[in-house]
Protein backbone atom coordinates (compact mmCIF):
# COMPACT_ATOMS: atom_id res chain seq x y z
CA UNK A 1 0.00 0.00 0.00
CA UNK A 2 1.06 3.55 -0.76
CA UNK A 3 -0.27 6.66 0.97
CA UNK A 4 0.01 9.84 -1.06
CA UNK A 5 -0.88 13.52 -1.27
CA UNK A 6 -0.23 16.18 -3.96
CA UNK A 7 0.22 19.93 -3.57
CA UNK A 8 -0.18 22.01 -6.74
CA UNK A 9 0.86 25.61 -7.42
CA UNK A 10 1.00 27.70 -10.60
CA UNK A 11 4.65 26.93 -11.35
CA UNK A 12 5.35 24.01 -9.01
CA UNK A 13 3.98 20.71 -7.82
CA UNK A 14 5.10 18.16 -5.29
CA UNK A 15 3.98 14.83 -3.89
CA UNK A 16 4.78 12.76 -0.81
CA UNK A 17 4.33 9.00 -1.19
CA UNK A 18 4.75 6.65 1.75
CA UNK A 19 5.29 3.02 0.78
CA UNK A 20 4.33 1.09 3.93
CA UNK A 21 5.37 -2.28 2.48
CA UNK A 22 8.92 -1.26 1.63
CA UNK A 23 9.04 1.35 4.42
CA UNK A 24 10.11 4.00 1.91
CA UNK A 25 9.18 7.66 1.59
CA UNK A 26 9.26 9.37 -1.81
CA UNK A 27 9.32 13.16 -1.83
CA UNK A 28 9.13 14.37 -5.42
CA UNK A 29 9.22 17.99 -6.58
CA UNK A 30 8.57 18.91 -10.24
CA UNK A 31 10.09 15.64 -11.45
CA UNK A 32 7.80 13.71 -13.81
CA UNK A 33 10.48 11.06 -14.50
CA UNK A 34 10.89 10.27 -10.80
CA UNK A 35 7.11 10.10 -10.36
CA UNK A 36 6.77 7.77 -13.35
CA UNK A 37 9.44 5.50 -11.88
CA UNK A 38 7.49 5.18 -8.60
CA UNK A 39 4.23 4.68 -10.50
CA UNK A 40 5.63 1.93 -12.77
CA UNK A 41 6.99 0.07 -9.74
CA UNK A 42 3.67 0.32 -7.92
CA UNK A 43 0.91 0.46 -10.54
CA UNK A 44 -0.46 -2.86 -9.32
CA UNK A 45 -0.47 -1.78 -5.68
CA UNK A 46 -3.18 0.12 -3.81
CA UNK A 47 -2.78 3.91 -3.57
CA UNK A 48 -4.55 5.43 -0.56
CA UNK A 49 -5.40 9.07 -0.08
CA UNK A 50 -7.90 11.47 1.40
CA UNK A 51 -10.26 12.81 -1.26
CA UNK A 52 -8.00 11.04 -3.74
CA UNK A 53 -10.96 9.61 -5.68
CA UNK A 54 -11.91 13.12 -6.80
CA UNK A 55 -8.55 14.87 -6.76
CA UNK A 56 -5.11 13.30 -6.19
CA UNK A 57 -5.41 10.35 -8.58
CA UNK A 58 -6.20 12.73 -11.44
CA UNK A 59 -3.25 14.99 -10.58
CA UNK A 60 -1.06 11.87 -10.69
CA UNK A 61 -2.43 10.75 -14.06
CA UNK A 62 -2.21 14.25 -15.56
CA UNK A 63 1.46 14.65 -14.63
CA UNK A 64 2.29 11.21 -16.04
CA UNK A 65 0.51 12.20 -19.28
CA UNK A 66 2.61 15.36 -19.51
CA UNK A 67 -0.20 17.81 -18.69
CA UNK A 68 0.29 20.88 -16.54
CA UNK A 69 -1.07 19.81 -13.12
CA UNK A 70 -2.25 23.38 -12.45
CA UNK A 71 -4.54 23.12 -15.48
CA UNK A 72 -6.35 20.00 -14.22
CA UNK A 73 -6.29 21.37 -10.64
CA UNK A 74 -8.26 24.44 -11.77
CA UNK A 75 -10.46 22.25 -13.98
CA UNK A 76 -11.54 20.33 -10.88
CA UNK A 77 -11.36 23.00 -8.13
CA UNK A 78 -12.30 26.24 -9.91
CA UNK A 79 -14.61 24.88 -12.63
CA UNK A 80 -16.01 22.10 -10.43
CA UNK A 81 -15.67 19.38 -13.10
CA UNK A 82 -14.78 15.72 -12.66
CA UNK A 83 -11.15 14.79 -13.27
CA UNK A 84 -12.15 12.02 -15.68
CA UNK A 85 -13.62 14.69 -17.99
CA UNK A 86 -10.25 16.42 -18.48
CA UNK A 87 -8.83 14.06 -21.10
CA UNK A 88 -9.29 10.47 -22.25
CA UNK A 89 -5.49 10.17 -22.18
CA UNK A 90 -5.69 9.85 -18.39
CA UNK A 91 -6.93 6.29 -18.94
CA UNK A 92 -3.39 5.34 -20.06
CA UNK A 93 -2.38 5.38 -16.39
CA UNK A 94 -4.80 3.30 -14.30
CA UNK A 95 -4.53 3.73 -10.54
CA UNK A 96 -5.86 1.31 -7.94
CA UNK A 97 -7.04 4.10 -5.68
CA UNK A 98 -8.76 3.75 -2.30
CA UNK A 99 -10.18 6.90 -0.80
CA UNK A 100 -10.61 6.94 2.99
CA UNK A 101 -12.77 10.06 2.84
CA UNK A 102 -16.07 8.58 4.00
CA UNK A 103 -17.71 11.68 5.41
CA UNK A 104 -18.11 15.34 4.61
CA UNK A 105 -15.31 16.27 6.99
CA UNK A 106 -12.07 17.64 5.63
CA UNK A 107 -8.78 16.00 6.57
CA UNK A 108 -7.98 19.03 8.74
CA UNK A 109 -11.21 18.57 10.70
CA UNK A 110 -10.34 14.94 11.39
CA UNK A 111 -6.85 15.97 12.44
CA UNK A 112 -8.52 18.42 14.80
CA UNK A 113 -10.79 15.76 16.28
CA UNK A 114 -7.71 13.61 16.95
CA UNK A 115 -6.09 16.50 18.84
CA UNK A 116 -3.32 16.87 16.27
CA UNK A 117 -1.71 19.90 14.68
CA UNK A 118 -4.12 21.50 12.17
CA UNK A 119 -2.03 24.46 11.06
CA UNK A 120 -2.18 25.19 7.35
CA UNK A 121 0.88 25.78 5.21
CA UNK A 122 2.21 29.33 5.42
CA UNK A 123 2.69 29.27 1.65
CA UNK A 124 -0.30 30.63 -0.30
CA UNK A 125 -1.68 28.47 -3.10
CA UNK A 126 -2.37 31.68 -5.03
CA UNK A 127 1.32 32.47 -5.58
CA UNK A 128 1.76 33.19 -9.32
CA UNK A 129 5.52 32.56 -9.51
CA UNK A 130 8.04 29.83 -8.86
CA UNK A 131 8.28 28.97 -5.18
CA UNK A 132 11.51 29.71 -3.37
CA UNK A 133 13.60 26.90 -1.91
CA UNK A 134 12.36 27.77 1.58
CA UNK A 135 8.74 27.80 0.40
CA UNK A 136 9.16 24.41 -1.23
CA UNK A 137 10.70 23.10 1.99
CA UNK A 138 7.76 24.42 4.03
CA UNK A 139 5.17 22.96 1.63
CA UNK A 140 6.99 19.62 1.62
CA UNK A 141 6.85 19.52 5.41
CA UNK A 142 3.15 20.38 5.30
CA UNK A 143 2.46 17.68 2.71
CA UNK A 144 4.43 15.10 4.72
CA UNK A 145 2.31 15.95 7.76
CA UNK A 146 -0.91 15.43 5.81
CA UNK A 147 0.24 12.02 4.57
CA UNK A 148 1.10 11.03 8.14
CA UNK A 149 -2.38 12.16 9.19
CA UNK A 150 -3.93 10.23 6.30
CA UNK A 151 -2.23 7.09 7.62
CA UNK A 152 -3.60 7.77 11.12
CA UNK A 153 -7.13 8.26 9.73
CA UNK A 154 -6.73 5.01 7.78
CA UNK A 155 -5.76 3.12 10.94
CA UNK A 156 -8.91 4.45 12.61
CA UNK A 157 -11.00 3.47 9.60
CA UNK A 158 -9.26 0.20 8.82
CA UNK A 159 -12.57 -1.65 9.03
CA UNK A 160 -13.80 0.35 6.02
CA UNK A 161 -10.81 -0.78 3.97
CA UNK A 162 -11.11 -4.38 5.13
CA UNK A 163 -14.82 -4.55 4.30
CA UNK A 164 -14.08 -3.14 0.84
CA UNK A 165 -11.31 -5.66 0.29
CA UNK A 166 -13.53 -8.40 1.72
CA UNK A 167 -16.16 -7.54 -0.87
CA UNK A 168 -13.57 -7.84 -3.64
CA UNK A 169 -12.39 -11.23 -2.37
CA UNK A 170 -15.88 -12.59 -1.65
CA UNK A 171 -16.97 -12.15 -5.25
CA UNK A 172 -13.60 -12.80 -6.94
CA UNK A 173 -13.41 -9.30 -8.38
CA UNK A 174 -10.18 -7.75 -9.74
CA UNK A 175 -8.18 -5.84 -7.14
CA UNK A 176 -8.41 -2.81 -9.45
CA UNK A 177 -12.06 -2.57 -8.34
CA UNK A 178 -10.82 -1.18 -5.00
CA UNK A 179 -11.12 2.18 -6.77
CA UNK A 180 -14.89 1.81 -7.05
CA UNK A 181 -17.43 2.83 -4.43
CA UNK A 182 -19.45 0.23 -2.53
CA UNK A 183 -22.54 1.21 -4.52
CA UNK A 184 -20.66 0.67 -7.78
CA UNK A 185 -19.44 -2.71 -6.56
CA UNK A 186 -22.98 -3.71 -5.62
CA UNK A 187 -24.11 -2.95 -9.17
CA UNK A 188 -21.27 -5.00 -10.63
CA UNK A 189 -21.87 -7.96 -8.31
CA UNK A 190 -25.57 -7.98 -9.19
CA UNK A 191 -24.74 -7.55 -12.89
CA UNK A 192 -27.03 -4.53 -13.16
CA UNK A 193 -27.71 -3.23 -16.67
CA UNK A 194 -28.82 0.38 -16.70
CA UNK A 195 -32.18 1.14 -18.33
CA UNK A 196 -34.41 4.14 -18.84
CA UNK A 197 -37.83 4.28 -17.17
CA UNK A 198 -40.72 6.74 -17.20
CA UNK A 199 -42.86 5.19 -14.44
CA UNK A 200 -41.26 6.75 -11.34
CA UNK A 201 -44.58 7.16 -9.52
CA UNK A 202 -46.57 4.12 -10.66
CA UNK A 203 -46.72 2.99 -7.04
CA UNK A 204 -47.78 -0.58 -6.15
CA UNK A 205 -49.27 -1.35 -2.74
CA UNK A 206 -48.34 -4.77 -1.34
CA UNK A 207 -51.14 -7.30 -0.89
CA UNK A 208 -50.49 -8.19 2.80
CA UNK A 209 -51.23 -4.61 3.86
CA UNK A 210 -54.31 -4.38 6.10
CA UNK A 211 -55.42 -0.91 7.16
CA UNK A 212 -58.75 0.34 8.49
CA UNK A 213 -58.44 3.39 10.80
CA UNK A 214 -55.33 4.57 8.96
CA UNK A 215 -56.38 3.55 5.45
CA UNK A 216 -56.37 7.24 4.50
CA UNK A 217 -52.57 7.12 4.59
CA UNK A 218 -52.55 4.48 1.87
CA UNK A 219 -55.05 6.56 -0.13
CA UNK A 220 -52.75 9.56 0.25
CA UNK A 221 -50.01 7.75 -1.68
CA UNK A 222 -52.43 6.48 -4.31
CA UNK A 223 -53.48 10.05 -5.11
CA UNK A 224 -51.24 11.30 -7.97
CA UNK A 225 -51.36 14.86 -6.62
CA UNK A 226 -49.31 13.76 -3.59
CA UNK A 227 -46.57 11.99 -5.54
CA UNK A 228 -44.11 14.82 -5.20
CA UNK A 229 -40.76 14.60 -3.38
CA UNK A 230 -41.37 17.99 -1.81
CA UNK A 231 -44.67 16.91 -0.23
CA UNK A 232 -45.18 15.20 3.11
CA UNK A 233 -48.08 13.95 5.18
CA UNK A 234 -48.29 15.07 8.81
CA UNK A 235 -50.78 13.06 10.85
CA UNK A 236 -51.38 11.49 14.25
CA UNK A 237 -50.86 7.73 14.61
CA UNK A 238 -51.51 6.00 17.93
CA UNK A 239 -51.52 9.35 19.71
CA UNK A 240 -48.19 10.51 18.28
CA UNK A 241 -47.53 13.08 15.55
CA UNK A 242 -45.94 11.43 12.50
CA UNK A 243 -44.43 12.68 9.26
CA UNK A 244 -44.52 10.45 6.17
CA UNK A 245 -42.81 11.39 2.91
CA UNK A 246 -40.28 9.73 0.60
CA UNK A 247 -37.59 9.14 3.20
CA UNK A 248 -39.25 6.86 5.75
CA UNK A 249 -41.74 7.34 8.57
CA UNK A 250 -40.80 9.43 11.62
CA UNK A 251 -42.78 10.07 14.78
CA UNK A 252 -41.96 10.57 18.44
CA UNK A 253 -43.12 12.03 21.72
CA UNK A 254 -40.94 15.09 22.05
CA UNK A 255 -39.24 15.80 25.39
CA UNK A 256 -40.10 12.43 26.90
CA UNK A 257 -38.40 10.98 29.98
CA UNK A 258 -39.66 7.81 31.61
CA UNK A 259 -38.94 4.52 33.35
CA UNK A 260 -40.61 1.14 32.95
CA UNK A 261 -40.63 -1.69 30.42
CA UNK A 262 -39.80 -0.47 26.93
CA UNK A 263 -39.49 -2.64 23.84
CA UNK A 264 -37.65 -1.60 20.71
CA UNK A 265 -38.78 -3.71 17.78
CA UNK A 266 -36.67 -3.42 14.64
CA UNK A 267 -37.40 -5.04 11.29
CA UNK A 268 -34.44 -7.17 10.27
CA UNK A 269 -32.99 -5.99 6.92
CA UNK A 270 -36.21 -4.15 6.16
CA UNK A 271 -35.43 -2.69 2.75
CA UNK A 272 -33.69 -5.81 1.37
CA UNK A 273 -36.63 -7.87 2.66
CA UNK A 274 -39.10 -5.60 0.84
CA UNK A 275 -37.11 -6.07 -2.36
CA UNK A 276 -37.19 -9.85 -2.04
CA UNK A 277 -40.68 -10.39 -0.64
CA UNK A 278 -42.48 -8.06 -3.04
CA UNK A 279 -40.20 -7.98 -6.10
CA UNK A 280 -39.07 -4.40 -5.47
CA UNK A 281 -35.45 -5.06 -6.39
CA UNK A 282 -34.12 -2.82 -9.13
CA UNK A 283 -35.38 -4.09 -12.47
CA UNK A 284 -31.86 -3.59 -13.82
CA UNK A 285 -30.65 -6.70 -11.96
CA UNK A 286 -30.40 -9.50 -14.49
CA UNK A 287 -30.56 -12.32 -11.92
CA UNK A 288 -32.76 -11.23 -8.99
CA UNK A 289 -32.32 -14.63 -7.35
CA UNK A 290 -28.66 -13.79 -6.76
CA UNK A 291 -29.66 -10.94 -4.44
CA UNK A 292 -31.79 -13.29 -2.36
CA UNK A 293 -28.97 -15.85 -2.21
CA UNK A 294 -26.58 -13.16 -0.96
CA UNK A 295 -29.10 -12.12 1.68
CA UNK A 296 -29.67 -15.71 2.86
CA UNK A 297 -25.94 -16.47 2.96
CA UNK A 298 -25.31 -13.33 4.98
CA UNK A 299 -27.96 -14.40 7.53
CA UNK A 300 -26.28 -17.81 7.88
CA UNK A 301 -22.86 -16.21 8.31
CA UNK A 302 -24.20 -13.71 10.84
CA UNK A 303 -25.76 -16.44 12.97
CA UNK A 304 -22.49 -18.39 12.85
CA UNK A 305 -20.56 -15.18 13.68
CA UNK A 306 -18.61 -15.63 10.47
CA UNK A 307 -16.76 -12.40 9.54
CA UNK A 308 -17.59 -13.06 5.88
CA UNK A 309 -21.06 -11.67 6.61
CA UNK A 310 -19.66 -8.11 6.57
CA UNK A 311 -19.01 -7.76 2.80
CA UNK A 312 -22.35 -9.41 2.00
CA UNK A 313 -24.09 -6.88 4.23
CA UNK A 314 -22.62 -4.10 2.09
CA UNK A 315 -24.29 -5.47 -1.03
CA UNK A 316 -27.74 -6.03 0.41
CA UNK A 317 -27.86 -2.76 2.34
CA UNK A 318 -26.34 -0.64 -0.40
CA UNK A 319 -28.71 -1.68 -3.14
CA UNK A 320 -31.59 0.57 -2.05
CA UNK A 321 -29.43 3.70 -2.03
CA UNK A 322 -27.94 2.76 -5.39
CA UNK A 323 -31.43 2.42 -6.90
CA UNK A 324 -31.91 6.15 -6.18
CA UNK A 325 -28.59 7.18 -7.70
CA UNK A 326 -28.94 8.38 -11.32
CA UNK A 327 -25.29 7.56 -11.98
CA UNK A 328 -25.51 3.95 -10.79
CA UNK A 329 -26.53 1.01 -13.05
CA UNK A 330 -29.01 -0.01 -10.30
CA UNK A 331 -30.97 3.24 -10.73
CA UNK A 332 -34.68 2.47 -10.65
CA UNK A 333 -36.65 5.22 -8.89
CA UNK A 334 -39.99 3.39 -9.06
CA UNK A 335 -38.64 0.42 -7.12
CA UNK A 336 -36.98 2.74 -4.63
CA UNK A 337 -40.28 4.55 -4.09
CA UNK A 338 -42.16 1.25 -3.76
CA UNK A 339 -39.73 0.16 -1.06
CA UNK A 340 -39.95 3.42 0.89
CA UNK A 341 -43.73 3.91 0.67
CA UNK A 342 -44.66 0.32 1.44
CA UNK A 343 -42.17 0.21 4.28
CA UNK A 344 -43.91 3.18 5.87
CA UNK A 345 -47.39 1.72 5.32
CA UNK A 346 -46.41 -1.62 6.87
CA UNK A 347 -45.07 0.17 9.96
CA UNK A 348 -48.45 1.96 10.18
CA UNK A 349 -50.13 -1.45 9.79
CA UNK A 350 -48.21 -2.79 12.81
CA UNK A 351 -49.05 0.28 14.89
CA UNK A 352 -52.74 -0.04 14.01
CA UNK A 353 -52.85 -3.68 15.12
CA UNK A 354 -51.13 -2.80 18.39
CA UNK A 355 -53.54 0.07 18.97
CA UNK A 356 -56.52 -2.24 18.41
CA UNK A 357 -55.12 -4.87 20.77
CA UNK A 358 -53.82 -2.64 23.57
CA UNK A 359 -55.40 0.80 23.42
CA UNK A 360 -54.14 2.80 26.42
CA UNK A 361 -52.27 -0.20 27.87
CA UNK A 362 -49.43 0.47 25.44
CA UNK A 363 -47.71 3.77 24.77
CA UNK A 364 -45.97 4.52 21.50
CA UNK A 365 -42.72 6.38 22.18
CA UNK A 366 -41.34 6.64 18.66
CA UNK A 367 -41.53 5.24 15.13
CA UNK A 368 -38.72 5.36 12.62
CA UNK A 369 -37.88 3.96 9.20
CA UNK A 370 -37.49 0.33 10.26
CA UNK A 371 -38.85 -0.02 13.77
CA UNK A 372 -40.81 1.22 16.76
CA UNK A 373 -40.23 1.89 20.45
CA UNK A 374 -43.14 1.27 22.83
CA UNK A 375 -43.81 1.23 26.55
CA UNK A 376 -45.85 -1.58 28.07
CA UNK A 377 -47.95 -0.22 30.93
CA UNK A 378 -48.21 -3.76 32.33
CA UNK A 379 -45.01 -5.84 32.10
CA UNK A 380 -47.16 -8.97 32.01
CA UNK A 381 -48.35 -7.85 28.56
CA UNK A 382 -44.99 -8.62 26.93
CA UNK A 383 -46.08 -12.04 25.65
CA UNK A 384 -49.26 -10.51 24.23
CA UNK A 385 -47.18 -7.81 22.52
CA UNK A 386 -44.88 -10.37 20.93
CA UNK A 387 -47.92 -12.41 19.83
CA UNK A 388 -49.47 -9.42 18.01
CA UNK A 389 -46.11 -8.74 16.38
CA UNK A 390 -45.81 -12.40 15.36
CA UNK A 391 -49.17 -12.31 13.61
CA UNK A 392 -47.99 -9.26 11.68
CA UNK A 393 -44.71 -11.03 10.84
CA UNK A 394 -46.52 -14.09 9.47
CA UNK A 395 -48.74 -11.90 7.29
CA UNK A 396 -46.02 -9.62 5.95
CA UNK A 397 -43.04 -11.98 5.83
CA UNK A 398 -40.92 -9.64 7.94
CA UNK A 399 -38.84 -10.63 10.95
CA UNK A 400 -38.84 -8.41 14.06
CA UNK A 401 -36.02 -8.23 16.58
CA UNK A 402 -37.15 -7.20 20.10
CA UNK A 403 -34.89 -5.54 22.68
CA UNK A 404 -35.99 -4.55 26.19
CA UNK A 405 -35.06 -1.28 27.91
CA UNK A 406 -35.89 0.23 31.29
CA UNK A 407 -35.32 3.97 30.77
CA UNK A 408 -35.84 6.43 27.89
CA UNK A 409 -34.67 10.04 27.64
CA UNK A 410 -35.92 11.43 24.33
CA UNK A 411 -35.68 14.92 22.88
CA UNK A 412 -37.18 13.84 19.55
CA UNK A 413 -36.99 10.94 17.09
CA UNK A 414 -33.37 11.77 16.21
CA UNK A 415 -32.06 12.51 19.70
CA UNK A 416 -32.41 10.04 22.56
CA UNK A 417 -30.80 7.79 25.17
CA UNK A 418 -32.21 4.35 25.94
CA UNK A 419 -30.92 2.22 28.81
CA UNK A 420 -31.24 -1.54 29.33
CA UNK A 421 -31.57 -3.33 32.67
CA UNK A 422 -27.79 -3.90 32.81
CA UNK A 423 -27.09 -0.18 32.61
CA UNK A 424 -25.84 -0.33 29.05
CA UNK A 425 -27.16 2.43 26.86
CA UNK A 426 -27.66 3.39 23.23
CA UNK A 427 -27.73 7.00 22.19
CA UNK A 428 -28.46 8.95 19.06
CA UNK A 429 -28.09 12.61 18.16
CA UNK A 430 -25.27 15.16 18.32
CA UNK A 431 -25.94 16.07 21.97
CA UNK A 432 -25.53 12.59 23.42
CA UNK A 433 -23.95 10.30 20.82
CA UNK A 434 -20.93 8.24 21.75
CA UNK A 435 -17.97 10.00 20.18
CA UNK A 436 -15.11 8.39 18.30
CA UNK A 437 -11.54 9.50 17.71
CA UNK A 438 -12.61 10.89 14.33
CA UNK A 439 -15.70 12.58 15.70
CA UNK A 440 -14.58 14.36 18.86
CA UNK A 441 -16.32 17.70 19.11
CA UNK A 442 -17.23 19.23 22.51
CA UNK A 443 -16.85 15.80 24.14
CA UNK A 444 -17.05 17.14 27.69
CA UNK A 445 -20.55 18.51 27.00
CA UNK A 446 -21.81 15.15 25.71
CA UNK A 447 -20.31 13.40 28.73
CA UNK A 448 -21.88 15.88 31.13
CA UNK A 449 -25.35 15.42 29.60
CA UNK A 450 -25.16 11.61 29.65
CA UNK A 451 -23.80 11.60 33.22
CA UNK A 452 -26.63 13.89 34.30
CA UNK A 453 -29.42 11.79 32.80
CA UNK A 454 -28.02 8.32 33.53
CA UNK A 455 -26.18 8.72 36.81
CA UNK A 456 -27.68 11.92 38.28
CA UNK A 457 -24.23 13.53 38.31
CA UNK A 458 -24.39 17.35 38.30
CA UNK A 459 -23.10 18.95 35.13
CA UNK A 460 -20.73 21.08 37.18
CA UNK A 461 -18.97 18.03 38.64
CA UNK A 462 -18.31 16.37 35.26
CA UNK A 463 -16.94 19.55 33.72
CA UNK A 464 -15.04 21.02 36.68
CA UNK A 465 -13.37 17.68 37.50
CA UNK A 466 -11.99 17.34 33.96
CA UNK A 467 -8.53 18.80 33.33
CA UNK A 468 -7.80 17.43 29.83
CA UNK A 469 -7.88 20.26 27.30
CA UNK A 470 -8.87 18.05 24.35
CA UNK A 471 -12.20 17.31 26.06
CA UNK A 472 -13.20 20.97 25.65
CA UNK A 473 -12.32 21.44 21.97
CA UNK A 474 -14.72 22.78 19.38
CA UNK A 475 -13.58 22.16 15.80
CA UNK A 476 -14.94 24.61 13.22
CA UNK A 477 -14.35 25.04 9.50
CA UNK A 478 -15.24 27.93 7.21
CA UNK A 479 -16.41 27.11 3.71
CA UNK A 480 -15.11 28.50 0.43
CA UNK A 481 -18.03 30.97 0.46
CA UNK A 482 -16.03 33.04 2.95
CA UNK A 483 -12.78 34.91 2.32
CA UNK A 484 -11.23 34.42 5.76
CA UNK A 485 -11.83 34.27 9.51
CA UNK A 486 -11.23 37.02 12.06
CA UNK A 487 -10.38 36.72 15.75
CA UNK A 488 -9.47 39.66 17.99
CA UNK A 489 -9.30 41.85 14.85
CA UNK A 490 -6.64 39.55 13.38
CA UNK A 491 -7.24 38.10 9.93
CA UNK A 492 -6.77 34.32 9.93
CA UNK A 493 -5.95 32.65 6.64
CA UNK A 494 -6.53 29.10 7.85
CA UNK A 495 -9.86 27.38 7.23
CA UNK A 496 -10.07 25.03 10.24
CA UNK A 497 -9.82 26.09 13.87
CA UNK A 498 -9.76 24.49 17.31
CA UNK A 499 -11.71 26.87 19.53
CA UNK A 500 -11.99 27.08 23.33
CA UNK A 501 -14.11 29.32 25.57
CA UNK A 502 -11.96 32.01 27.17
CA UNK A 503 -11.97 33.82 30.52
CA UNK A 504 -9.69 36.57 29.21
CA UNK A 505 -11.58 39.86 28.98
CA UNK A 506 -9.77 41.07 25.88
CA UNK A 507 -10.64 37.93 23.89
CA UNK A 508 -13.46 38.18 21.38
CA UNK A 509 -15.38 35.72 19.22
CA UNK A 510 -14.37 34.11 15.94
CA UNK A 511 -16.05 35.42 12.79
CA UNK A 512 -16.21 34.44 9.12
CA UNK A 513 -16.00 37.20 6.54
CA UNK A 514 -17.54 37.64 3.10
CA UNK A 515 -16.88 40.74 0.97
CA UNK A 516 -18.53 43.35 3.18
CA UNK A 517 -20.11 41.34 5.97
CA UNK A 518 -18.95 39.19 8.83
CA UNK A 519 -20.86 36.73 10.98
CA UNK A 520 -20.03 34.83 14.12
CA UNK A 521 -19.20 31.17 13.52
CA UNK A 522 -22.11 29.13 14.84
CA UNK A 523 -21.92 27.36 18.21
CA UNK A 524 -18.71 29.10 19.25
CA UNK A 525 -18.18 31.14 22.45
CA UNK A 526 -18.49 34.94 22.43
CA UNK A 527 -15.04 35.00 23.98
CA UNK A 528 -12.56 32.36 22.82
CA UNK A 529 -8.96 31.44 22.19
CA UNK A 530 -7.62 29.28 19.36
CA UNK A 531 -5.06 26.47 19.57
CA UNK A 532 -4.28 24.75 16.28
CA UNK A 533 -1.18 22.99 17.63
CA UNK A 534 -1.08 19.38 18.82
CA UNK A 535 -2.92 19.39 22.16
CA UNK A 536 -2.83 15.69 23.03
CA UNK A 537 -1.88 15.29 26.69
CA UNK A 538 -2.25 19.01 27.46
CA UNK A 539 -3.92 20.17 30.66
CA UNK A 540 -6.50 22.94 30.80
CA UNK A 541 -4.98 26.42 31.08
CA UNK A 542 -6.31 29.05 33.51
CA UNK A 543 -7.71 30.93 30.52
CA UNK A 544 -10.28 28.18 29.81
CA UNK A 545 -13.80 29.26 30.74
CA UNK A 546 -15.40 26.06 32.02
CA UNK A 547 -18.51 28.04 32.89
CA UNK A 548 -19.36 28.36 29.19
CA UNK A 549 -19.40 24.54 28.83
CA UNK A 550 -21.55 24.20 31.96
CA UNK A 551 -24.09 26.66 30.57
CA UNK A 552 -24.11 24.91 27.18
CA UNK A 553 -24.65 21.48 28.77
CA UNK A 554 -27.52 22.83 30.88
CA UNK A 555 -29.10 24.46 27.83
CA UNK A 556 -28.98 21.17 25.93
CA UNK A 557 -30.45 19.33 28.92
CA UNK A 558 -33.29 21.86 28.91
CA UNK A 559 -33.71 21.19 25.16
CA UNK A 560 -34.18 17.51 25.98
CA UNK A 561 -36.70 18.33 28.68
CA UNK A 562 -38.54 20.91 26.56
CA UNK A 563 -37.76 23.73 28.97
CA UNK A 564 -37.89 27.06 27.13
CA UNK A 565 -34.97 29.41 27.68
Amino acid sequence: MLFYDFEVFKEDWLVVIVDTNREEIHEIINDRVALDKVYQANKNNIWIGYNSRRYDQYILKAILCGFNPKAINDFMIVEGKGGWEFSSLLNKYPVINFDIMTSMHSLKQLEGFMGNNIKETSVSFNIDRKLTDQELKDVLQYCRHDVEQTIEVFLNRKAEFESHLGLIKAFNLPVSYMSKTKAQLSAIILNAQKQQYDDEFDISIVKPLRLSKYNYIKEYYLNPINLDYDKKLTTEIYGVKHILAFGGIHGAIDHYIGDGLYVMSDIASMYPSLMILFDFLSRNVVEPKKFEEIRDTRIQYKRAKNPLQAPLKIVINGTYGASKDKNNPLYDPLMANNVCINGQLLIVDLLEKLEIAFGDDLKLIQSNTDGILVKLEKPTDYDKYVSICSEWERRTGFELEHDKYCKVIQKDVNNYIIVDENGKYKSKGSYVKKLSKLDYDLPIVNKAIVNYFLYNIPVEKTILDCNELKEFQKIVKISSKYKYAVHNDEVLHEKTFRVFASRIRSDGGIFKVKINTREKIANTPHKCFIMNDDINGMSCPRALDKGWYIELAKKRIDDFKGVKQ
